[in-house]
């Protein structure tokens, strides 16, 4: 069967629930696996960049949309548990004394991003504990604490200055490799985050799809008929925040392979509103959301970039004494953001999740949509 039909349905509860139900899904993710190989060979540098932070955004915002979108879990503190991954990663490559046998198989790397996420995870359901007994306004303000004291108290003023570096880890060329694969360019960067992304996103809805995922949505949708039905709502609330935190610290982990060092001032507060923008803008509840959300944000703020700094340009060049405008261009970036929020909140609140749904229910039911006249 190349398409599904209406009227066609499934007899069995697996054959329901199977990734690919149809031989032309299947080929649109070929096609899909295909561009993502052959993307590093079609476009530059600088459009590399831009790919691969839009998948370390990703697998950043992944804990954020199983917290708020899946659980509902509100967080504002998301890039506390992003900052601990990224610091426990650097940290076990630098200063753990790993056997020989484990440096020249190139596990040192690999070993830390686990180990990232079990301490991110670890540290995120430290500050899940008061969900047990808050929600709402005041789980947002437990988890700012998050950030607050993970990352200029914690991570500034103690963890940064072991071995007296100050503010930063440099990692030496090297050090960033998977057995015999150093991680040295931006075409290799670009495809390890493509590996990441797939296999976290494999794992996201596998568990979404489980007895654990269902418990997740249905103490989202109503907790207390959920607590009546016999879903433990703390213990289930605990694992949605270790699973986010899990999600965090891979993401970490994975960036510090990209900037080839570590710094607080990569997890600033901006971050964790930023990630929460993401899945508004994307579709909260929804897988897709977060991939569409990512994008969407990563390629505004680069286009806006460029289209700044080609008006700087043109300003400086033909009229200089015009020259304080390109100052306030600057926040036109981050001025968008909130802009964009603003926008899909009134008009599109569902996301863009929900209107790349609805364009496939028209080309599904094309040309005998029902058009409501």
């Amino acid at each position: 069967m190349s398409y599904l039909p209406c009227g066609t349905y499934f007899e069995a509860y697996q054959a329901d629930q199977k990734w690919w139900r149809t031989g032309f899904i299947k080929g649109k993710m070929i096609l899909m696996v295909i561009l993502l190989i052959l993307f590093p060979y079609m476009v530059d540098q600088q459009w590399l960049s831009v790919a691969y932070t839009i998948n370390y955004y990703i697998l950043a915002a992944l804990g954020v949309q199983l917290l708020i979108g899946y659980c509902g879990q509100i967080t504002l503190g998301h890039a506390a548990f992003v900052a601990v991954g990224g610091y426990c990663s650097a940290m076990m490559v630098l200063f753990v004394p790993w056997p020989q046998f484990i440096v020249d198989a190139g596990l040192a790397y690999p070993i830390s991003i686990i180990c990232a996420g079990f301490a991110a995870g670890l540290w995120s359901v430290l500050f899940g504990l008061p969900s047990a007994r808050v929600k709402g306004f005041y789980l947002i303000m437990t988890t700012m604490a998050a950030q607050w004291i993970t990352v200029p108290l914690v991570i500034t003023q103690y963890v940064s200055q072991i071995g007296g570096r100050g503010q930063s880890f440099s990692l030496p060329p090297g050090t960033i490799k998977i057995g015999p694969w150093e991680i040295d360019s931006d075409v290799k960067i670009y495809y390890f985050s493509v590996i990441l992304v797939g296999i976290c996103l494999v794992v996201m809805g596998n568990l979404l799809r489980s007895k654990l995922g269902r418990a997740w949505i249905a103490i989202r949708d109503n907790d207390i008929a959920a607590e009546t039905m016999g879903v433990n709502i703390v213990g289930y609330k605990l694992l949605a925040f270790f699973t986010a935190g899990f999600f965090a610290g891979i993401a970490g982990a994975f960036y510090i392979s990209a900037l080839f060092f570590v710094s607080p001032e990569h997890y600033e507060w901006f971050y964790s509103l930023l990630w929460v923008g993401i899945i508004l803008i994307g579709g909260v509840g929804s897988i897709q959301g977060i991939v569409f959300g990512s994008a969407f944000v990563v390629l505004i703020f680069k286009v806006l970039e460029l289209s700044v700094l080609g008006a700087s340009d043109i300003l400086m060049t033909s009229y200089p004494e015009l020259g304080w405008i390109t100052t306030k261009l600057i926040f036109f970036k981050e001025s968008a953001f909130g802009l964009a929020i603003i926008f899909f909140l009134i008009y599109e609140p569902n996301g863009l999740a929900y209107r790349y749904w609805q364009l496939k229910n028209y080309f599904n039911l094309w040309p005998f949509s029902y058009t409501g006249k």
